[in-house]
């Protein structure tokens, strides 16, 4: 069976696990609506990746829905 030669001690534990962190997510404006995705992903909001459309948002819509959200669509600013 292998078995440590020496003790390790706190600090060296420490130094070896000094990169086991979770980093954290960087967002991005959606270049289509402007809202926050994550980088390198189709947009949630509008189905957009890199100018164009991956996923139809509206398809699984009901009327009502479609044109609320067309609408929002619609108004939200878009990034110079």
């Amino acid at each position: 069976m292998a078995v440590p030669k020496q003790h390790r001690s706190k600090s060296r534990q420490g130094q070896r696990r000094m990169h086991y962190f979770i980093k954290e997510q960087s967002f991005v404006l959606c270049d289509h609506c402007g809202k926050d995705t994550f980088s390198h992903r189709v947009c949630s909001s509008c189905g957009y990746y890199k100018g164009h459309e991956v996923i139809d948002t509206l398809a699984g819509l009901t009327k009502k829905e479609r044109k609320q959200k067309e609408k929002e669509l619609a108004t939200q600013k878009k990034p110079v």
